[in-house]
């Protein structure tokens, strides 16, 4: 069928789409940065924090132009702008909410080698055991010693006196020397003396210990005068004297005071301390020497100090 001119006039006047419309400026200004690159390119956009919001400002101002161009077309669709800070957003709350709903769970820590604990080594303290001091050496046993001697020497001699008064007296002869001289041995008149003279001398070492042989002639007359005593109190136990009144006991010690055993005992006494004294005063100068010695040996360590033995 055929339409009416009616018809046709009404298909003329239909509007046709419209062609998108170009922005002179906006084309010359993309050839000539076509032809120059960077011409008209500024600093900023070499910054890459600044590309992606030039973009979208560049897409914004080309929509918005592009709108104007076409604002006097009523029937051209609206330009359509990309929600992008939407998009950011939406990604943004995506990532927390993965994060929320993530399960959180609690890793032990491996647990760590247990290393040996080494103990500081203390130091042992050391001691050292101090010196002492030397102890003198004395000379009362040496005294003693040699006073055994003295009194073997003094028992001697008091026998052969006592057997020289009794052969003058024509008592001993040489049938009975031998009875003569056992029977002495066998009295308190002889060994009381000898008893008393080695008292005396030991008594008196005690007392020098190491002093020089000019005391034992000073107080030798002492062991003298103690051996006088001894043949005195002898004759009193050879009585003996318990048996004895005051008045004989009187008599006997008158009759032994002069008598020649008595003073014989005496000489010998002290004759036999000044001799056998120098022998106990030469020991006691020795042990004099080895005493000074030992206090220099000991001085001498004290100052040099403690030492390790190694």
């Amino acid at each position: 069928m055929h339409g009416t001119p009616a018809d046709a006039a009404h298909d003329t006047s239909a509007p046709t789409p419209a062609q998108p419309a170009v922005d002179p400026d906006l084309a010359a200004f993309e050839a000539a940065e076509k032809d120059h690159p960077g011409t008209f390119a500024t600093p900023e956009l070499n910054d890459p924090k600044y590309l992606d919001a030039d973009d979208t400002t560049t897409s914004r101002n080309t929509d918005a132009d592009t709108t104007k161009s076409f604002g006097t077309d009523a029937d051209a669709p609206p330009a359509y702008t990309p929600p992008v800070a939407h998009e950011q957003s939406a990604l943004a709350g995506a990532a927390y909410s993965s994060a929320d709903h993530t399960e959180t769970r609690i890793v032990p820590s491996e647990p760590a080698a247990a290393e040996p604990v080494i103990a500081p080594v203390q130091q042992q303290p050391i001691f050292v055991q101090a010196p002492e001091p030397p102890r003198e050496r004395g000379n009362r046993g040496t005294a003693g010693a040699i006073g055994l001697l003295a009194t073997v020497a003094f028992a001697i001699l008091y026998l052969g006196a006592t057997l020289g008064l009794r052969a003058v007296a024509g008592d001993i002869t040489g049938e009975n020397i031998g009875e003569a001289a056992l029977a002495p041995l066998m009295t308190w008149g002889f060994w009381v003396p000898v008893v008393v003279f080695f008292l005396g001398f030991w008594l008196l070492g005690a007392f020098i210990n190491r002093g020089r042989w000019g005391l034992w002639v000073v107080f030798g007359i002492i062991v003298g005068l103690i051996a006088y005593g001894g043949h005195i109190l002898g004759a009193l136990f050879e009585a003996p004297f318990w048996l004895l009144t005051a008045r004989e006991g009187s008599e006997l010690i008158g009759a032994q005071l002069f008598h020649p055993l008595a003073i014989a005992a005496f000489v010998f006494g002290r004759e036999l301390t000044i001799w056998f004294g120098a022998w106990v005063a030469r020991s006691g100068a020795r042990k004099t020497e080895l005493n000074a010695e030992a206090q220099r040996e000991y001085e001498r360590t004290l100052e040099a100090g403690p030492t390790l033995s190694r």
